[in-house]
């Protein structure tokens, strides 16, 4: 297991934060957001993270790397419903050689919805390990918040 993080529900320890609308179809019978999509809320909110940071997703795939998800964990809180308005908020925390943390936090209004963690490896595009870019080091080095599970 490599999840190390323990994620804030303090959103001022958070790089970034992105907007979702819940759609209809993310709902579930009992009219909630269904367990699985939150991990899609988090790739979303990832995918826009990296676009400001100035490494669109496509960027850094033509560079030759990709990020894998090794491993992803969620603690629900709240649930969400259809035509709320989410705030994902995203940072990355621990980082090694090859692989990354990222740790989200869901906010609706001054409701704590959710945390969670994402591990992902840096491979080329065979899925063989690559050393984590420089850029992507610096910005968990510049955030520098880590926590054991």
């Amino acid at each position: 297991m490599r999840l190390a993080l323990e994620p804030p529900t303090d959103p001022t320890a958070y790089d970034f934060s992105h907007p979702i609308r819940v759609r209809f179809a993310e709902t579930d019978a009992m009219g909630i957001v269904h367990h699985a999509g939150y991990l899609t809320y988090f790739e979303e909110a990832r995918v826009a993270y990296l676009r400001h940071l100035d490494h669109p997703y496509d960027k850094v795939r033509a560079e030759g790397i990709d990020f894998a998800v090794l491993e992803a964990y969620v603690h629900y809180r709240q649930p969400l419903r259809f035509d709320d308005v989410v705030d994902v908020f995203v940072s990355v925390g621990e980082v090694t050689r090859v692989t990354c943390q990222l740790g989200y936090f869901l906010q609706l209004g001054d409701t704590s919805i959710a945390t969670g963690v994402t591990v992902h490896g840096c491979v080329n595009p065979a899925g063989r390990p690559v050393r984590l870019p420089d850029w992507l080091r610096s910005v968990a080095d510049d955030k520098g918040w880590t926590g054991r599970r």
